[in-house]
């Protein structure tokens, strides 16, 4: 049935994109230290991350080949399970162009486009480990220039058109807000649903991290109203449906509330 749309306190999902060079890095790291005191960074990029040790305090896994799915995934819920408050991937690139990574799979099935029925399915279930995550979540993603060729007479014409993100095509759509970085480190933009990057640029900074906090905050708790949805089934197949929506990440936190419905529920029957 349909209900009241309410915004809920959120998690952070911000891609950072750019050349190698850009600032990516270290503008995530800055976020992270104005979002929470415990920050965790996968490393994909040959321990580049701690060179900004001496700048913000955080702890590193270096992930190293093969970059498959399962590799970040278990990455995460291993962040997820040590009580961390922000998670940088650094970067989500690899998953997608790195060795032993999605391109690299289905290259090794034979290359044909029905390959990508075995590997779609495990880039999705890396999607889905980014959106279910309790963390606040920021990735980063290289760029390349992207080109388009063109054919007029019998002269070819090959044009500069921008930027083109080194992931699948597509990914852009799974962060809330997705900020290009350019070579003198200045973000601007590409997609942003919290409305606080609209036509600015400048160098990501504290500040920017605070906006994002008072924005991620600003709706009512998600586990209150996840707690209220399961109090208000009134049956057992309600209550199963109810229990469905509730997000995977709040159902451990949340079984003891369920269970002391379903008593309820139990008893009022066999009281009848």
């Amino acid at each position: 049935m349909f209900t009241k749309a309410t915004k809920k306190q959120l998690k952070l999902r911000l891609l950072l994109e750019g050349p190698s060079g850009s600032g990516k890095t270290l503008g995530a790291l800055t976020l992270a230290s104005g979002m929470g005191k415990k920050i965790a960074l996968i490393d994909t990029e040959k321990r580049s991350a701690s060179l900004y040790a001496d700048k913000v305090v955080f702890d590193v896994l270096d992930l190293s080949p093969p970059y498959t799915p399962e590799s970040y995934i278990s990455a995460i819920q291993q962040a997820e399970k040590a009580g961390y408050d922000v998670l940088i991937i650094d970067s989500i690139t690899h998953e997608w162009n790195g060795t032993g990574g999605c391109l690299d799979i289905q290259n090794s099935l034979g290359g044909r486009y029905q390959d990508w029925a075995k590997v779609t399915p495990r880039h999705n279930k890396f999607i889905e480990a980014i959106l279910q995550s309790n963390l606040h979540i920021i990735g980063t993603a290289r760029t390349k220039s992207d080109y388009v060729i063109s054919t007029t007479g019998n002269k070819m014409r090959v044009d500069k058109v921008g930027m083109k993100t080194e992931q699948r095509d597509g990914m852009e759509f799974e962060f809330t807000c997705v900020l290009r970085l350019n070579q003198n480190h200045m973000f601007e933009a590409s997609k942003d649903r919290t409305g606080l990057f609209d036509k600015k640029e400048g160098i990501l900074s504290l500040d920017h991290a605070k906006m994002l906090v008072n924005w991620l905050n600003s709706g009512a708790d998600e586990k209150q109203l996840n707690i209220n949805l399961i109090n208000s089934s009134t049956s057992m197949d309600k209550l199963k449906e109810n229990w469905f929506n509730v997000p995977s990440y709040l159902r451990k936190e949340l079984e003891t509330v369920k269970n002391a419905v379903k008593n309820k529920l139990t008893e009022n029957k066999e009281a009848v």
